[in-house]
């Protein structure tokens, strides 16, 4: 498209003072990397694309289903069954075929997010996934990229601004949460992810245009249709214990499986032990061995190596294989 047509297409954020002809040329520069292509990536691509982020990295492994459509609207009825990045793409390139967009039909995970967190200029966290968003505040924090993660569930969630000089996801949520429920299993209402989703594409641009105050730093909160706000630059890190992808495991690691047999009929290793009570309980490492802590979603791995932790003081990983609990 030639530059008069891309000034008209963006004229009205132009003319904005916090923009300008440099602050787009800035956008358009840009490269975001955007996890999760559900109910709060949807409405994040749509902005940025909106925008004119010049370079979109997509990554998402699931497919579109009808249960979707409520509160991810840019898919329809003949995009079940296609896999989510993919039909994203495609309404990105018809929304604005000049933007760059690269589709990922796979998981994120720690084998992976260095690279892809290595080659964005900022990432978007919209997975709704626990290990996914701690395993991306972890590169994000190594890497100093600005890291937007945003969550979800019924009538509630909140957005922040993490890493890029600001603290990590960790520094605010050192402790796993209470709940183990998803969107899929308690529900959530369309425009409240989409609010939210929305909040990180604002916040993204407000980042990369380096408005002040700084979004990083920030945490918006949306309880039942009321936004409060705080800030946490003062947040101190926390060491908890890391994510590993399976390729990660080592001889010599003591694997332990904490999903029963009915859940998951093969184990995470051949020699890895089933025991879906450990933790306070069951056999421990010996001295310089690590263990591996493995379950679905890695939230059953976490609250077991917290309570392992109060009878082990070596190294403890996390393990998480897919899935929602």
């Amino acid at each position: 498209m030639a530059a008069g047509g891309r000034m008209s297409r963006h004229a009205r954020q132009i003319i904005l003072p916090e923009v300008g002809a440099a602050g787009q040329a800035t956008i358009a520069a840009a490269h975001v990397l955007i996890v999760g292509a559900g109910g709060l990536g949807v409405p994040a691509l749509q902005y940025l694309v909106g925008a004119g982020i010049g370079r979109i990295t997509l990554i998402d492994p699931d497919s579109v289903e009808e249960s979707n459509l409520h509160r991810q609207p840019i898919y329809s009825m003949a995009d079940i069954d296609q896999p989510k990045a993919q039909a994203a793409t495609g309404f990105a390139a018809r929304l604005d075929p000049s933007i760059r967009i690269s589709a990922l039909v796979e998981r994120l995970t720690p084998a992976n997010a260095a690279d892809l967190v290595a080659a964005a200029d900022i990432v978007l966290d919209c997975a709704d996934s626990y290990a996914a968003s701690y395993t991306l505040s972890d590169a994000c924090l190594a890497a100093r990229k600005p890291l937007i993660s945003a969550s979800a569930l019924g009538l509630s969630g909140y957005v922040g601004g993490f890493c890029g000089g600001a603290p990590s996801l960790r520094a605010l949520f050192p402790d796993p949460p209470d709940s183990g429920q998803t969107c899929a299993s308690a529900g959530v209402l369309g425009p409240v992810v989409g609010m939210l989703g929305c909040l990180q594409a604002q916040i993204a641009l407000g980042v990369l245009l380096g408005l002040q105050p700084s979004p990083l730093g920030q945490f918006t909160r949306l309880e039942h249709g009321r936004f409060t706000q705080f800030r946490f630059d003062g947040a101190p890190e926390n060491d908890g214990p890391r994510f590993i992808a399976p390729e990660d495991i080592r001889n010599g690691d003591l694997v332990i499986d904490l999903r029963p047999a009915d859940e998951a009929p093969r184990k995470a290793t051949p020699d890895a032990l089933r025991d879906p009570g450990y933790g306070p309980t069951g056999p421990l490492p010996e001295p310089g061995q690590r263990i591996v802590l493995a379950c679905r979603s890695g939230l059953r791995s976490w609250r077991a190596a917290e309570a392992l932790s109060r009878r082990w003081n070596g190294e403890i990983t996390l393990l998480a294989l897919g899935g929602d609990t």
